[in-house]
């Protein structure tokens, strides 16, 4: 049997090798499935033919590294760049927020999936879960859709303001709440975990944690309003979602305001914004960002003890 050697802190561990787990690595590189099992086949046949009985989890990384640059050097590169992700002894928390209809929770889907993290999470689930603990008379603007939260205000908004974001903002405040209680017992907890969701918007939450190597704020946008609008289209092909639509349709335009006032937030708190056309482009961008951020930290943390 051929036993994989990592280390955690100071801890040695062994572990059998897997096929499995290693074929799984290499799709999440995207690599054809078959060819991902037909590699890690080979892999463990030169390890028992060479009587090799332990690696050393950096030498596997290498030697597979090595058998994908024989294939496309692009694929070595993807394959190290999920493995840079997962060497960190921290849980990674992705936080991706953008308005109604910008395509987060496809996006944080597709992450999850290519990160291999398993827990995923909607703001929407957070708010659901507070519409049982806050009453209605207590946080009116809770009850409504993020878009159309300014209709619940109890106080008129006052003419130099626009109602829709005043709404919108008492909205996403009090659901903020509930995000950072989640965001901190995830990384008390040392879960890693994809949220995502309209109300993640810069500001609106705790600046000491965002500032964590381990936590990761993006927000998508989408410049052309047609595409925007398109987009709901083909959310609600269904003939269920069909009742949506028309609600969605109704106030695209108080959407778009949402969608221009996170994206301003992000730029003001230097949040990574990304253009959501592309899918591959989306998390390629995600997970660079990702990278340079714990490379960056590193570095810092190395500069400290010098």
């Amino acid at each position: 049997m051929v036993l994989v050697e990592g280390k955690i802190g100071d801890k040695v561990y062994r572990e059998p090798f897997s096929k499995g787990i290693l074929s799984k690595s290499l799709i999440r590189s995207e690599i054809d499935p078959a060819k991902s099992y037909e590699i890690a086949v080979e892999i463990e046949k030169y390890y028992v033919d060479n009587n090799i009985e332990v690696v050393k989890i950096e030498d596997l990384v290498e030697h597979v590294a090595d058998r994908l640059n024989e294939e496309d050097s692009k694929l070595a590169k993807k394959y190290y760049k999920w493995k840079e992700i997962r060497r960190s002894e921290d849980p990674l928390i992705i936080l991706i927020g953008g308005a109604s209809g910008i395509g987060t929770s496809s996006i944080s889907f597709e992450l999850a999936n290519k990160l291999g993290i398993k827990n995923m999470l909607s703001t929407d689930m957070i708010r659901e879960v507070m519409r049982k603990i806050v009453s209605k008379e207590l946080c009116p603007t809770l009850f409504e859709s993020s878009y159309t939260a300014a209709e619940s205000l109890s106080t008129p908004a006052p003419p130099e303001f626009d109602k829709t974001l005043l709404g919108f903002k008492d909205h996403v405040n009090t659901v903020s709440v509930g995000l950072t209680g989640v965001i901190e017992r995830a990384i008390k907890e040392g879960i890693s975990i994809v949220i995502e969701g309209v109300h993640i918007v810069p500001g609106f939450i705790d600046e000491e944690l965002l500032k964590r190597n381990n936590v990761h704020m993006f927000v998508l946008s989408l410049s052309d309003e047609e595409i925007h609008k398109s987009r709901f289209y083909s959310r609600c092909r269904q003939l269920w979602a069909r009742r949506p639509l028309k609600r969605y349709l109704k106030h695209f335009n108080d959407i778009r305001k949402t969608h221009d006032y996170i994206i301003g937030e992000a730029k003001n708190h230097d949040v990574c914004v990304i253009e959501n056309i592309d899918v591959n482009a989306t998390i390629d961008t995600m997970i660079e960002t990702i990278i340079e951020k714990q490379t960056n930290t590193k570095n810092k943390e190395a500069l400290q003890t010098v």
